[in-house]
């Protein structure tokens, strides 16, 4: 029996979307726990964790507009 081909293109954009939810939580993961790490050393109080954190899902922005935003024009 042939898979329906409706089913099939209403689930042919879950990949994508993983990987784009994939990469922005683990931007803002890797750069705050380099925050966390600069927070322990430098003792300060989640100062360096935020601004990983908010730098992360920046880069996380734009790392998904260069793979899957910049069109093909």
């Amino acid at each position: 029996m042939a898979p329906d081909p409706q089913s099939r293109s209403s689930w042919s954009g879950m990949g994508t979307g993983w990987a784009i939810t994939t990469e922005m939580i683990g931007s803002m993961l890797t750069l705050g726990g380099i925050g966390w790490l600069l927070d322990l050393v430098f003792g300060t109080d989640g100062v360096f964790v935020a601004i990983g954190v908010v730098l992360g899902a920046a880069l996380g922005v734009y790392v998904v507009w260069l793979r899957y935003g910049r069109g093909d024009g």
